[in-house]
């Protein structure tokens, strides 16, 4: 079974920064396309950025110049670096693939990014 746990998140003032993580097992992690994707409260899951196999990035405009998205294929991980952050950006934020969750099966348990002062 294909598993994806997230952590990094936590609460940070805006203008701050967080490093979220997301452990993959259960696939060939380094020939998937891997994105995080944002739910805030009363709202749509988004996606945030995507990273292909390749290396290859993407960023939804409301990001763009602020995060980064980066995979380590030996560690099976990706990353997204968050900087200089919005109150909008609060929400639990998600690895899965680009494609959607059925690609994997199901979604993890997200970790929760709130930007508060």
């Amino acid at each position: 079974q294909v598993q994806l746990v997230e952590s990094g998140g936590g609460l940070v003032q805006p203008g701050g920064s967080l490093r979220l993580s997301c452990a993959v097992s259960g696939i060939a992690f380094s020939i998937y396309h891997m994105a995080w994707f944002r739910q805030a409260p009363g709202k749509q899951r988004e996606l945030v950025a995507s990273i292909l196999s390749g290396g290859h990035t993407n960023y939804a405009d409301f990001v763009k110049g602020r995060f980064t998205i980066s995979r380590d294929d030996n560690k099976r991980t990706v990353h997204l670096q968050m900087n200089n952050l919005k109150p909008e950006d609060t929400g639990v934020y998600y690895c899965n693939s680009p494609a959607g969750p059925s690609v994997f099966g199901s979604w993890g348990q997200g970790t929760q990014v709130t930007v508060s002062s």
